[in-house]
């Protein structure tokens, strides 16, 4: 891997993330509004199975 596969990938999440907030802004307000009102070890929970979701997503492409 070289820096330029890292710089892409960084901008296709950007890409991504920039996608809702811009198609959707209500809908994008509303969830983050309950994304709030969760408690703080769902949250954890979900970032640490998407972490594990893209490690192995990552491992398929990789591999």
């Amino acid at each position: 891997m070289n820096w330029g596969d890292l710089l892409a990938a960084l901008a296709l999440v950007m890409i991504i993330e920039g996608l809702i907030p811009f198609i959707s802004p209500r809908g994008y307000k509303n969830t983050m509004q309950q994304l709030v009102a969760m408690p703080e070890s769902t949250l954890r929970n979900i970032g640490f199975g998407l972490i594990l979701c893209g490690v192995v997503f990552l491992y398929l492409v990789r591999s």
